[in-house]
């Protein structure tokens, strides 16, 4: 059994054993269902802990799980030390070199608000809760994809404690193959400390939801998958089908509705918003409309995801082609008469700037999709060992003929399987990305 005292003793943190109450407190998976059980938690307070740390783990020959904000967490850890990171969170906005470098532990809230002051934007995900190094270590795709790519094309600079307890400055200037392999390589290729990220200008952002009520007309929904397949490529969309249940904790507009919640961004000025934007209103009757000029502090606003942890089921796909025909499949599994145990399906629709990088640039793989695909389960923990996995392949079964073959870094379920990671890296990028591993982490340390 290790004894971890010598590691608490050099560190400006702090540390607590699976003997201690309550020793996960800080560093929780935001899915509630999955319930984390190390031997060991670190909170680090600063670089110097990350080291320590790494380097402890090393000698003592246990594995290393990272933990920022849990939303990466889709199996339970129960052994080795988590090292929570949250301590690591601090923004520096430089408005001249348009950059902000962020803490290792850092949320995307805290960069979006310190960028906007000076009408400057990140590429983030919908949640502007989750943490930041995550979602750019595995690809990252947020409200501006179309216009703007992957979040990890806009990866600059990071320092990074490598699986040998050293620190590493991952950059053109520095270790070029290292930058290369965090902009989407996902795991086991250090611990990041802190990253510099590109700023977009965004004079003005076009952004809302459109409301409509499948039970009135599914319409809407056929519609707009029709005119994804011609939207301008500045235009980035999503659409949701989802039932919101008859519940008193639901806004009265929402409670027991089954809708169509249709998504939009547009970095450009309010008269070419509403002229191409146009379109979307006109797919059937709005029900609530909630699209207009949208300060770029408020960008999570858009999809409203949720900030607070809770059970979760969820399943992710790449979707290469839609058509009439999909749009149907997809209505069969989640419109109006469905009886599967799913509560929504969210369609995004991608590509535009997302392929515009290449495998000399980048770790992302694939690009060749066009959209994305979540199927959101219940989340009715009684359901998620037999009905939820039945209902979403059943659901896959249904979708395959439109299906990509090929998965995104961070849509990758859990465990990563060899067939799951052959899907995600061409084989050229996944030799690459193994030959950086094993100059950083040629032990292991690092959990994959």
């Amino acid at each position: 059994m290790t004894d971890y005292t010598a590691l608490r003793d050099r560190l400006t943190g702090t540390l607590a054993t699976r003997d201690q109450d309550d020793h996960t407190a800080g560093a929780t998976a935001f899915n509630l269902t999955i319930q984390h059980d190390p031997d060991a938690v670190v909170h680090a307070a600063d670089e110097a802990d990350v080291v320590e740390t790494v380097r402890f783990a090393r000698a003592e020959g246990v594995p290393l799980h990272l933990h920022a904000t849990g939303h990466g967490a889709h199996g339970a850890y129960a052994s080795g030390i988590v090292l929570a990171l949250g301590g690591l969170s601090s923004v520096a906005v430089d408005p001249d070199a348009r950059t902000a470098t962020v803490g290792g532990g850092t949320r995307w809230a805290d960069v979006v608000a310190a960028a906007a002051e000076h009408g400057l934007a990140p590429v983030t995900g919908s949640s502007t809760n989750v943490g930041v190094v995550g979602f750019l270590v595995g690809g990252g795709i947020g409200p501006l994809a179309r216009s703007h790519g992957f979040g990890s094309d806009h990866l600059v600079a990071a320092r990074v404690v490598t699986g040998a307890g050293e620190v590493v400055e991952a950059s053109a200037e520095g270790d070029a193959e290292l930058l290369w392999a965090l902009r989407g390589g996902k795991t086991g290729l250090g611990v990041v400390t802190e990253v510099t990220v590109a700023l977009s200008e965004v004079p003005s952002l076009y952004a809302g939801t459109l409301f409509f009520d499948l039970e009135e007309s599914t319409d809407p929904f056929v519609r707009w998958v029709d005119w994804t397949t011609t939207a301008p490529a500045d235009v980035t969309t999503s659409g949701l089908i989802i039932r919101f249940p008859d519940l008193d904790v639901m806004p009265p507009p929402m409670r027991g509705k089954h809708l169509f919640a249709l998504h939009v961004a547009y970095p450009g000025p309010v008269d070419d918003a509403e002229r191409l934007t146009k379109p979307l209103r006109e797919l059937g009757t709005v029900y609530l409309d909630d699209l207009g000029p949208l300060p770029l502090a408020d960008i999570a606003r858009i999809t409203n995801d949720p900030t607070e942890p809770g059970p979760g089921f969820v399943r992710g796909a790449t979707v290469a082609h839609v058509d009439r025909d999909f749009a149907d499949a997809v209505l069969g599994l989640v419109g109006p008469g469905s009886t599967l145990p799913i509560m929504g399906l969210e369609l995004r629709h991608v590509g535009g700037a997302m392929k515009a990088e290449s495998p000399a640039t980048d770790a992302v793989g694939f690009r060749d999709f066009e959209y994305t695909t979540t199927i959101l389960g219940v989340p009715d923990p009684a359901l998620f060992d037999e009905v939820l996995p039945r209902a979403l392949a059943q659901a896959e079964q249904t979708l395959t003929p439109w299906l990509s073959p090929h998965l995104t870094p961070n849509w990758m379920p859990d465990p990563y399987d060899a067939e799951q990671v052959a899907r995600t890296w061409p084989a050229a990028v996944l030799a690459r990305l193994d030959a950086v591993r094993r100059t950083h982490d040629p032990d292991g340390v690092l959990a994959r």
